[in-house]
């Protein structure tokens, strides 16, 4: 095997990693937001309470997304380019969400006469790229209308349907699910006795929208039902969102956290068996599918890359490790 294709491989797998890292640790913020008004009700408080128990990690955790984004695009420029063109309202969309949602944590703490219309703002500013993140993944998988020369041949109205609608829910529950398990693992009171109240429920959720986008995936994306790694990952999914639902009956908050985080990255797992070596698939024809093999940069880019990545992200998963481990404490009113 060449080296060049040794190391779009790697870096393949090493974006998947970034993706991965970020659908896990961010994923608990959007979950937080996302369930906010189940959660405090319009009790200051308790909002007060949530908000403290993502703050000092939460911008750090959106520090992953920004490095998958730059990864793809030093590696895999032409995926990207394709990407953000093809899917620029609804990455517009979601930029927008995730800056409403980072204005909206700060004035929450900073103005305090408004706090009403920044809980709001919060909720709002979660949910959008909670749902949106699936739909684009989904849109991903399924395929995209791509000409010969790279480029999206949609709308917006394109990405609407019905495979990525359903994964865009089941993602959305997923990231619930997150949020639902770290608000009981870093509260207590009330706000942990609501998170509880919910968790079940969103398991179940969970587990049937799995069944329903499965299905769908059968139906829309093209010889999937055929995917041995997808069936396996598939498999440790079914198994992890078991293990969730044990540890939240027996109590242990950590351990329902982490298997949900398992859970999550299962579903990594099998999105990123059903499009190996595809980057963006083609709903026109295969031929035209954006792979690892002809969207990658440069063997020297890939090099110098990889380098830096293998220097960096060690240090950047100790700093996270020793950052959560400093504000591993409950968060009281």
């Amino acid at each position: 095997m060449e080296t060049v294709t040794v190391l779009q491989i790697i870096w393949f797998f090493l974006i998947g990693i970034l993706f991965i890292g970020y659908s896990v640790l961010d994923g608990f913020d959007l979950g937080i937001g996302s369930a906010f008004p189940i959660l405090t009700g319009s009790d200051e408080n308790k909002q007060l309470q949530l908000i403290h128990s993502i703050g000092p990690v939460w911008d750090g955790n959106e520090v992953w997304l920004i490095t998958a984004g730059g990864a793809l695009f030093a590696a895999f420029p032409h995926a990207y380019a394709t990407v953000f063109s093809g899917f620029y309202l609804a990455l517009m969309i979601v930029l927008l969400g995730l800056i409403l949602r980072a204005v909206s944590i700060e004035f929450f703490i900073l103005d305090q006469a408004n706090r009403r219309l920044w809980s709001k703002t919060f909720f709002i500013g979660s949910i959008i790229p909670s749902i949106l993140f699936g739909v684009a993944l989904g849109n991903v998988i399924q395929g995209v209308p791509l000409d010969s020369t790279m480029e999206f041949r949609g709308t917006f109205f394109t990405l609407l349907r019905p495979f990525p609608l359903a994964c865009g829910l089941l993602g959305f529950s997923a990231i619930l699910l997150q949020g639902l398990t770290f608000a009981s693992v870093k509260t207590a009171g009330e706000v942990r006795e609501n998170a509880q109240r919910y968790i079940t429920k969103v398991i179940y959720a969970c587990g049937i929208l799995f069944i329903f986008t499965m299905i769908l995936s059968f139906i829309f994306v093209e010889n999937s039902y055929r995917n041995i790694g997808a069936w396996i990952a598939a498999l440790f999914y079914a198994a992890f969102l078991t293990f969730t639902l044990r540890s939240f009956k027996k109590q242990n908050d950590m351990m329902t956290f982490i298997f949900s985080s398992m859970a999550f990255i299962s579903m990594w797992g099998i999105a990123g068996f059903l499009q190996f070596p595809a980057l963006v698939r083609s709903s026109i024809k295969n031929i035209h599918d954006i792979t690892i093999f002809n969207a990658s940069s440069s063997q020297l880019t890939l090099s110098v890359m990889l380098g830096i990545a293998l220097l960096g992200m060690p240090l950047v998963i100790v700093y996270s490790i020793w950052v959560y481990k400093i504000f591993k404490n409950k968060i009281a009113i």
